[in-house]
Order: C-alpha cells, then sequence, then structure tokens
C-alpha cells in the first residue's frame, strides 16, 4: 500500500481509533507502552521527547506523567485533530517520519514511535530522520509488532488476523482498515531484522523485549 493511502485510512478511523483499540486489545497495549517507557527512564531520564506517529496521543499521555518536553508528529490530520483535543498545552506536527522538516538538526534527546514504525513505508528514510534530529548518545524506542518463530504465536496470530478485523471493522465501520492491520504485521520484519536496519545508520541496541509470544517487540536503540 502506498503511503499516501496509508494516511487516509486512518484519517477514516481516526474518531473510533482509541476505543477499538482498548476493545480488541483487551487493554493490553497500555501497559505495553508505559513498561516502554520505563524502560526508557531506567537508561536516560528524557527531558526533550519527540513521539512520531503519534496518533491520538496514547504515548504522550504516559510521558507527561514523568513531567516530561513532549511534542508529537502524525503525518493524518484525523489523527492530530483528536490528539490536539487531548493535549492543549502539546505542540503537534503534521509531518511524516520521513520527512521532519521542521525539527531542529540535535533537537531532541528521545524518540518514540509506538505500533507506527510498521505503517511508514520508507523506513531507511526515517532512521536518517531520527539519526538527524536527536542529539548525541539519544535514544529510540519503538513498541512494534514483529515476526517471530515463538511456536505459541500461531495462537495469537489467530485472534489478530481472524478475530481482531472482524471487531475492528464492526466497531469502526471500516473493516478494510484492521485487515491492513492484520496483514501488515505478518509482511513486517523480525526484531533483528528491524535492529539490523538501524546499526547500518549508527545505532546500536541498548535493550529488547517481547511481550505475548513476540508478537510485540519492544527495541531501545542509541545514536553514536
Amino acid at each position: 500500500m502506498k503511503q499516501e493511502e496509508i494516511v487516509k485510512m486512518f484519517d477514516d478511523i481516526a474518531s473510533s481509533y482509541d476505543k477499538v483499540n482498548r476493545v480488541v486489545s483487551f487493554g493490553i497495549d497500555r501497559k505495553w507502552r508505559e513498561e516502554a517507557i520505563k524502560e526508557v527512564i531506567s537508561i536516560k531520564k528524557s527531558k526533550k521527547v519527540l513521539d512520531v506517529a503519534c496518533g491520538t496521543g496514547d504515548m504522550i499521555e504516559i510521558w507527561q506523567k514523568y513531567g516530561v518536553d513532549v511534542c508529537g508528529i502524525d503525518p493524518s490530520v484525523g489523527m492530530l485533530e483528536v490528539a490536539k483535543k487531548r493535549f492543549q498545552n502539546v505542540k503537534f506536527y503534521n509531518l511524516m517520519a520521513t520527512n521532519l522538516q521542521d525539527i531542529k538538526d540535535k533537537y531532541v534527546d528521545t524518540i518514540s514511535i509506538s505500533f507506527g514504525i510498521r505503517n511508514v513505508v520508507d523506513i531507511n528514510k526515517a532512521i536518517k530522520e531520527f539519526y538527524r534530529v536527536l542529539d548525541n548518545d539519544g535514544l529510540v524506542l519503538i513498541l512494534e509488532f514483529t515476526k517471530s518463530k515463538n511456536p505459541l504465536r500461531k495462537i495469537v496470530d489467530l485472534y489478530t488476523n481472524k478475530v481482531m478485523p472482524k471487531i475492528g471493522g464492526m466497531l469502526s465501520k471500516n473493516e478494510k482498515a484492521y485487515k491492513y492491520l492484520s496483514t501488515s504485521i505478518e509482511k513486517f520484519y523480525s526484531a533483528d531484522e528491524l535492529i539490523s536496519l538501524f546499526e547500518k545508520e549508527n545505532f546500536k541496541l541498548i535493550k529488547k523485549r517481547s511481550f505475548n509470544f513476540g508478537q510485540v517487540s519492544l527495541i531501545i536503540l542509541q545514536k553514536h
């Protein structure tokens, strides 16, 4: 799917996105986000964070609990409209991850991207932009669905591929969007493959964890 089509899809489901997420994930996605940010805080006290593909702002809400100065970017106007209503004191940018043109060099010490990098068509270009806007020794936090060889993964994937699109489609009135989300997981990288892409651009792995029998990966990398 082309990048513009993916953005349009998120525009279409923006108003129901949060409600559907809570239902299809049984609320566990919030726990994963909490764990991810705790891991970063344990490594480095982030002061200025850029949340990429921020969507409606779930990560921003958690970052703010730690007193962090956080701003968000997303290519979907619909998602940003919801986020701006939730967080009137946060600066938002309508930008692609591959072109952070409004963000200065070495502007932030941490970048977070949760369940968003899978939807970036040109990941290598995004990684180069992450490197540019990160300060020296800055961190990238990734939370994403990834491939895994865990034998129990088939049970989890059965729900993700068959049940989730039906529930998501019913609640959002857009089954096509939720079919794409499950299909995109199947076509995405493993955690190690994704890490390798970052390592080729002068990032080093700091932490890797998995959730849900390897379905979700938490990856922290450092610019060097």
